[in-house]
């Protein structure tokens, strides 16, 4: 059974709590990721989604170049050690509604795993590829 160290990303993408949303997407689109870690005294304090520009900000009609990641992320971190298998991040990202979890060492966030990276592992482990005609 697959663990979350075999399907997360270790690289860290993160942005400074002051950072405008309109900066924050542009990031998230620049380098095609759906959240970002959110920054402050070298610290990574929450995590800034899709879902949370939307919910938080757009639809609330906020001036997107004015409100900061911190006004709008998620916090605490939800996280899940490395060596949880996969189903187990599965189940807590069921549990709590979010579809990121920081991923720690020790307690320490070493990485992140998403509904997308949970999927291309399914992919691996799964029989018959489905093609498309």
């Amino acid at each position: 059974m697959p663990t979350v160290a075999d399907s997360m990303r270790r690289e860290i993408k993160k942005v400074p709590h002051t950072a405008t949303i309109k900066k924050v997407a542009a990031k998230m689109k620049g380098d095609k990721v759906g959240s970002l870690f959110v920054e402050k005294k070298k610290e990574l304090v929450g995590i800034v989604t899709e879902t949370d520009i939307i919910r938080r900000a757009v639809a609330t009609g906020a001036n997107l170049g004015k409100v900061t990641a911190e006004k709008i992320m998620s916090k605490p971190i939800a996280t899940i050690e490395t060596y949880r298998l996969t189903r187990d991040a599965q189940d807590m990202m069921g549990d709590l509604g979010v579809r990121h979890l920081g991923v720690t060492e020790h307690g320490k966030i070493v990485g992140i795993i998403s509904v997308r990276d949970l999927l291309v592992s399914q992919q691996r482990v799964s029989e018959p590829k489905i093609t498309q005609d």
